[in-house]
C-alpha cells in the first residue's frame, strides 16, 4: 500500500503508516452526501471507521487532531463498473456462476496509482457478453486478494440486446428460477406433511441451510430444530440457477447492459410481469437514442451506469444532458470514468463537474460517484457517504469538488493516510 511522501510524515506523525486508532479531522467543509454540507467540520475515526460527523464539534483532550481546516473532504470516489487490472479475455458465454473476484490480480500496479485519483472503491466484473458472471467489489491498497475484498457478490452482469437470442436467454434463466421455486414449494410441503402437518417457517432474517452452504462451498448438513427433530433443508439450486434466485430474492443487483433504447422495450418484453430490480449499464455515444425512454426508466428508479458526457440527438447538432434529463425523470445516476484508463480517472472529477456545467445538479453528481455506485453493489450500508458506522474513505481536496483548478490533496483509506501531499 502506498504511504504518506517525507514532507507529509513530518508534518503529520501521528497519521503514518502507524496510524493511531483515533484522530479527530477538522476540515473547512465536509460533502457528506447523505446529509449535506458541513462546515467546520471535526471528523471522529476510530479503528478505521467514523464514529461521529459534525459542525465545531468539541475535541477531547490527548486525541491526536488531524487539521485540515483549508480543504474540502468528500467520500472516497466508487467506481462500480470496471476491469483495471484485470485480464479482459472471454467469450460470448452463458456463466452466472462465474465470480470476477477468483480472477483478481491484487499486486496490480495499477490499484496504487488510483488510490492517488480518490478512488477507495472498485466494482470489477467479469469479462465477456451474454452473463458473463457476477462483479466484485474490492478496496484498492492491498496486497492479497483477501484484503482487497469488500463484498465477494456486488452484482450479476447481464448483456441485452433486441434479438432473439437476448429475450431467449433472459426468459430461459428466469423461467429456472420459477423450476426451482415450484420445487422447492413441494419439497416444503412434504416435509410439512411427513413431520405432522406443522408448517416449517424460516425466521426472516436467517438465511436457509442451503444458502449458506453455498456460499461456504459445502454440502447443506441435516439440521435439527429445538426438539432435535430433522428440520426442513431447501434443494440445493443449480449453479447457474442460484445467481438469478438471489436476484428475484432481491439478495443480488443484476446490472442489464443495453445500447439502445430498443434494447429497453425488448428486455421488458422478456420479463413480462415479472416483478425484477436490475439497474441498467448504458454507454455514452454521441448519438445515442436512450432518451426515447427517459420516462419509463425514470419510473422504475433504476440507476444508470453511465460516464460524464453531454450526447446529441441523432441527426441534429442538438446537445444533451442525459444525466440531468434521466435524474429529473426519476432515475438515479451512477458515474464512470470515460474510460477505464488511469488518465480517465485522474480527470474523472473534472469530467463530471463538464456535466454540472451544463445543468446537472451538484448533489446528484456527488452521488452519482459515491453513494450510488456504493448502492449499487450492495454495500451503501458501508461505503459512500460520511456517516456514522461507515468505513473512513476520505478524499481532502483543496476546493470544490467540480472546479477545474482543484486538486486532490490527501486520501485516507479506512482511517489511515494512503496518499497525499503538503504545499510547500
Amino acid at each position: 500500500m502506498r504511504i504518506l511522501p517525507a514532507l507529509l510524515l513530518l508534518s503529520l506523525p501521528a497519521l503514518g503508516a502507524a496510524a493511531p486508532d483515533l484522530v479527530a479531522i477538522k476540515v473547512g467543509r465536509a460533502e457528506t452526501v447523505s446529509h449535506g454540507l458541513i462546515e467546520h467540520a471535526v471528523i471522529l475515526v476510530e479503528d478505521g471507521k467514523i464514529v461521529t460527523i459534525g459542525q465545531d464539534l468539541p475535541i477531547e483532550p490527548g486525541i491526536p487532531v488531524l487539521d485540515l481546516e483549508a480543504w474540502t473532504a468528500i467520500p472516497g470516489l466508487v467506481n462500480a463498473y470496471s476491469r483495471i487490472g484485470m485480464d479482459s479475455r472471454a467469450g460470448d458465454e452463458f456463466n452466472p456462476q462465474i465470480s470476477a473476484f477468483d480472477d483478481l490480480y491484487p499486486t496490480a500496479e495499477e490499484y496504487d496509482e488510483l488510490l492517488e485519483y480518490g478512488v477507495t472503491t472498485l466494482g470489477l466484473y467479469p469479462p465477456g457478453r451474454a452473463v458473463p458472471g457476477r462483479a466484485a467489489a474490492v478496496r484498492p491498497g492491498p496486497d492479497t486478494a483477501e484484503g482487497m475484498l469488500v463484498a465477494r457478490e456486488a452484482y450479476l452482469k447481464i448483456y441485452f440486446r433486441s434479438d432473439s437470442r437476448s429475450k431467449k436467454m433472459v426468459r430461459d434463466a428466469f423461467a429456472k428460477v420459477d423450476d426451482y421455486l415450484e420445487k422447492e414449494k413441494k419439497a416444503r410441503e412434504k416435509f410439512d406433511k411427513e413431520s405432522g402437518g406443522k408448517k416449517s417457517e424460516a425466521k426472516p432474517d436467517e438465511k436457509k441451510p442451503d444458502e449458506k452452504a453455498a456460499q461456504d462451498g459445502a454440502k447443506p448438513e441435516e439440521k435439527k430444530d429445538e426438539k432435535g427433530k430433522k428440520a426442513y433443508v431447501p434443494p440445493t439450486p443449480d449453479d447457474k440457477v442460484k445467481p438469478f434466485l438471489d436476484v428475484v430474492n432481491g439478495r443480488l443487483n443484476a446490472l442489464v447492459s443495453i445500447g439502445q433504447a430498443a434494447d429497453y422495450l425488448h428486455l421488458m418484453d422478456a420479463l413480462g410481469e415479472r416483478k425484477v430490480n436490475f439497474d441498467l449499464r448504458i454507454p455514452m455515444t454521441r448519438e445515442i437514442d436512450i432518451y426515447e425512454v427517459e420516462k419509463q426508466i425514470g419510473e422504475r428508479k433504476c440507476r444508470i451506469v453511465m460516464e460524464p458526457e453531454i450526447t446529441m440527438t441523432p441527426n441534429t447538432m442538438r446537445l444533451r444532458n442525459l444525466a440531468q434529463e434521466f435524474s429529473a425523470a426519476g432515475a438515479k445516476i451512477v458515474f464512470l470514468p470515460r474510460n477505464d484508463s488511469l488518465g480517465a480517472h485522474k480527470v474523472w472529477l473534472r469530467n463530471v463537474g463538464e456535466v454540472v456545467a451544463q445543468g446537472l445538479p451538484r448533489d446528484v453528481a456527488l452521488r452519482a460517484l459515491t453513494l450510488e455506485p456504493a448502492e449499487l453493489m450492495g454495500v451503501g450500508a458501508r461505503l459512500g457517504s460520511l456517516d456514522k458506522n461507515k468505513d473512513a474513505n476520505l478524499v481532502f481536496l483543496n476546493g470544490d469538488p467540480f472546479e477545474p483548478s482543484t486538486r486532490i490533496m490527501a486520501v485516507m483509506l479506512e482511517g489511515k493516510i494512503v496518499f497525499g501531499e503538503v504545499a510547500q
